[in-house]
């Protein structure tokens, strides 16, 4: 289909690259029985690259523009002002301006229009573009509707619209502009509909806005206007506003406000039924367009017509479990501190990894808890669970629960209903591992063993037997892992600190005593990576050659560059030596097509450098013993409190023998996480080796696309030697959309979400609340990071960012505080802060946003809230 004008009923869906987003919806909602849409006539994509490629001071221009990025903010203006100068100039070609001519005709040649601007990319399933372009209201006559098409020519170029099109990653030389013009009406109330709430985010409410006039002001934020929200065909709340002014088409062209009387200010924009009748008309769109639209509409003589509608981007996917009923979906990602998106690949392992179903939604995994919750022992367990998880994904729940429409209030169990359930370690068979030394040196030990067992034998594996092997290896895992001995042992640790923190609190008026009784516990091996990256900065830092080479260090190649020099054999063997270790780690290594450090070892250097830059040689140790001193001291300075108490001699005992459970089991929550990241970081080297098999065989374009490829998806590829590489691409473009979603803690099966709050009225004001995983107070400057890449900390630095997994741990050894918005009491961050001393607070909602890189903060890690210094 090629042309320059076009009637609105002649267009749909598939003519976006012709008449542009609006173009394209507008002529669909035309072809829905029963629906009404003003008529119209679009100027096509083929007039706007006619004319511009005619100019070939615009093709310059253009090029000009595409090379800027978007910090570059006087330039962007800059050049972005001549583009629109340049295009209000051009001349529409005689053949076009007939074409529209004719059209005008047809609606009425002395009518009013609008003058819609509508571009290829906007109204796209990843971005919305609304209110980027310009559109014009009321327009009278021919000259006047040539003219406002140049200006929706030119609003492509507007200051807002190139900086949003860079920032979504669009160039400007591939978004073309198409023109809508509509007969335009003269509504007597107006505004935009959701079929789904924009504030909760439940599919189950439509949400309508309306106010008196043109729905333009509304849009702009200029006047106030009614809400509605109808659900399951039921009117359930109004909102009518003070709407003290409304916008309205002038007799010869244009638009003005104009204030209303007093009477009608408060007066109901809808009544009940119109209310109802467009929530319907919402409900057919929507199921027509196959997903959740933002409409607009207008009242015409109480009649109801529609003039947009778009899908609403911002909403996030529901999990499908597949089954009726009610379903209650809790993050994965908020309980393993890795909130990222995740590629197919890495999503679709972690699902064969998982101990239970897990559903993929946003690049994220998600489990439905609707059963558990169904039961009051499977509430209590869960709701405990979680609270050692994020605190804030309890309070969620609690939510849920408290409200009562999601999730019915189980039966109450008759007396010894529960005796036989088994829980998740029985106390027995717990009691024995806890009174076991050697229990977490075996544990350890036998995983060593696997894992070099998979390094060996998977060697040898290739096409559909590697991906046979990795299955049944995945199986192995998850059978060590739901072991009872080893849940039991990382239960051991989580138990003693629970009981410490409960009973000092409770014998001693004592807040967090497990926090500095968990220092420098042995068989860490999360926290024993951030302090072997100190001894090998105690390697290097006699080198300043080899410390010069690192700080230009830019290619993951650098340590063969070690060699030629003063020190450099030295430096590369300990740098080999902890890669070797510590090298299948990486942020968000929970998904295996993340980049692991000993391919990527650069991603080591600015910690590195941090820690030659702060630290004297032996920092390792002496925090080593710092921790196991402090530990020490806090643990006599209980035991002789306790003594003073009636019954002390039994109460120290007691809490003699919990330390120690403390420090022997502690450490070892740390080690499975360890294991899975070994195993994850053996099959990512061995499918790579695969996918560069199959770019040999031309099956795939490059190694790469097999990570937009499920397990199940890779496995016929292999079998049958073809690829859908559009496939591919819609993954991409899929996971780039993904990366940009804010995931939610908690989604229902309607999209509604629950994030949870602290409800806690103790705080100074402005301070930021959250969880206080590890005490002590601490005073400095916030850098706030959204990745490890490229951290340049200095010591006394307090690290804010989303969250911490294990691959975090080598900036903490340079850090004095730390502040996450995901996390709990046994989450990493917290582990690991505790373990160095540093005082954190984590579950603190949207930190990274409210703090300031490079605000000067104070944590109170004891009192779980933070302190903004400086405004």
């Amino acid at each position: 289909m090629g042309g320059t004008v076009f009637a609105l009923r002649d267009v749909g869906g598939r003519d976006v690259a012709l008449v542009g987003g609006k173009g394209a919806n507008l002529g669909e909602l035309s072809r829905i029985d029963g629906l009404q849409v003003p008529q119209g006539f679009c100027v096509s994509t083929e007039v706007f690259d006619r004319v511009v490629g005619a100019s070939s001071a615009l093709v310059e221009a253009l090029e000009r523009l595409s090379r800027l990025k978007v910090e570059e903010r006087e330039a962007l203006e800059e050049r972005a002002a001549a583009l629109r100068e340049l295009i209000e100039g051009l001349a529409i070609p005689a053949d076009v301006e007939q074409a529209i001519t004719r059209q005008l005709r047809q609606l009425g040649e002395h009518d009013a229009c609008a003058v819609r601007s509508s571009a290829t990319a906007e109204d796209s399933p990843g971005a919305s573009f609304a209110g980027q372009h310009d559109t014009y209201l009321n327009i009278v006559g021919a000259p006047a509707i040539l003219q406002h098409i140049r200006r929706c020519w030119a609003s492509l170029f507007s200051d807002r619209a190139v900086a949003y099109r860079l920032q979504q990653g669009f160039d400007p030389r591939k978004v073309h502009m198409a023109v809508v013009v509509q007969k335009m009406l003269l509504p007597q109330a107006a505004g935009v509909l959701f079929t789904a709430d924009p504030v909760s985010s439940s599919r189950r409410i439509v949400s309508i806005d309306a106010c008196f006039g043109l729905g333009e002001a509304l849009v702009s934020g200029r006047v106030s206007a009614d809400n509605y929200q109808v659900r399951d065909g039921q009117l359930i709340a109004k909102t009518i506003a003070s709407k003290q002014r409304a916008t309205r088409a002038l007799p010869h062209g244009g638009t003005e406000e104009r204030a209303l009387e007093p009477e009608q200010q408060r007066r109901q924009v809808l009544l009940d039924e119109q209310i109802l009748q467009l929530a319907r008309l919402g409900r057919q769109i929507e199921a027509h367009f196959g997903q959740p639209q933002d409409v607009e509409w207008c009242l015409v003589e109480d009649e109801l017509y529609v003039v947009q509608s778009r899908p609403i981007t911002t909403l996030y996917p529901i999990p499908e479990a597949g089954e009726p009923g009610n379903h209650v979906y809790v993050s994965v990602g908020h309980q393993q501190m890795m909130t990222d998106a995740m590629k197919p690949l890495g999503l679709s392992l972690h699902q064969l990894a998982a101990g239970r179903p897990m559903y993929a939604a946003g690049g994220r995994l998600f489990v439905d808890v609707a059963k558990q919750l169904a039961t009051q022992a499977g509430r209590d367990l869960l709701l405990k669970v979680l609270r050692g998880y994020d605190p804030l994904l309890e309070d969620a729940l609690l939510t849920i629960l408290q409200r009562g429409d999601l999730i019915e209030s189980p039966p109450v169990e008759p007396a010894g209903a529960a005796a036989g359930k088994s829980p998740p370690a029985h106390p027995g068979f717990q009691s024995q591992i806890e009174a076991d030394p050697a229990i977490v040196p075996e544990l350890m030990a036998r995983s060593q063993a696997s894992i070099a067992a998979l390094k060996r034998d998977i060697r040898d594996q290739s096409g559909i037997e590697l991906l046979d092997f990795i299955e049944h290896d995945v199986q192995l895992m998850k059978g060590s892992w739901l072991e009872p001995r080893n849940f039991g042992a990382i239960m051991a640790g989580m138990n003693a600190a629970t009981w410490l923190n409960e009973h000092m609190l409770e014998w001693l008026g004592e807040k967090n005593a497990a926090d500095a009784l968990a220092q420098s516990v042995p068989n860490n091996v999360t926290a024993e990576m951030g302090l072997e990256l100190l001894d090998v900065a105690d390697v290097l830092r006699p080198h300043p050659e080899v410390v010069a080479y690192l700080q230009r260090a830019k290619d993951d190649g650098f340590l063969a560059g070690l060699a030629q020099l003063s020190g450099g054999p030295a430096a590369r063997e300990a740098l080999a030596a902890y890669l070797e270790k510590y090298g299948m780690r990486c942020p968000g290594e929970i998904d295996v097509t993340r980049t692991r450090w000993h391919e990527a070892p650069t991603a080591l250097v600015p910690a590195l450098l941090a820690n030659i830059r702060s630290f004297a040689p032996g920092e390792s140790r002496r925090r080593l013993e710092r921790g196991l001193q402090l530990a020490a001291k806090k643990e006599r300075e209980l035991l002789e409190r306790l003594k003073q108490l009636p019954d002390g001699e039994q109460k120290a005992s007691e809490t003699s023998r919990t330390i120690q459970r403390l420090r022997m089991f502690m450490g070892y929550r740390e080690y499975p996480k360890y294991g899975i990241a070994s195993r994850y970081s053996l099959y990512r080297q061995a499918l790579l080796a695969e996918a560069d098999r199959l770019v040999q065989a031309g099956v795939l374009r490059e190694r790469e696309d097999l990570y937009y490829l499920t397990f199940q998806e890779l496995r016929r590829v292999v079998s049958e030697r073809e690829l859908d590489r559009a496939l591919v691409r819609q993954r991409q473009a899929e996971h780039e959309y993904h990366r940009r979603l804010r995931p939610p803690r908690i989604i229902t099966s309607d999209g509604e979400i629950f994030t949870g709050a602290y409800r806690r009225g103790d705080l100074p004001a402005g301070a930021l609340a959250g969880l206080a995983v590890s005490a002590g107070v601490v005073e400095g400057r916030a850098r706030v990071l959204s990745s490890m890449a490229g951290a340049e900390l200095e010591a006394g630095d307090i690290l804010v960012t989303a969250c911490t997994d294990p691959g975090w741990t080598p900036v903490f050894v340079a850090i004095a505080g730390l502040v996450t918005e995901v996390g709990g009491l046994m989450t990493h961050g917290a582990v690991i802060a505790r373990e160095y001393g540093l005082p954190a607070v984590v579950g603190v909602e949207n930190a990274t946003r409210s703090i300031r890189d490079g605000q000067r903060i104070r944590v109170h890690g004891g009192e779980g809230y933070v302190e903004l210094l400086e405004r």
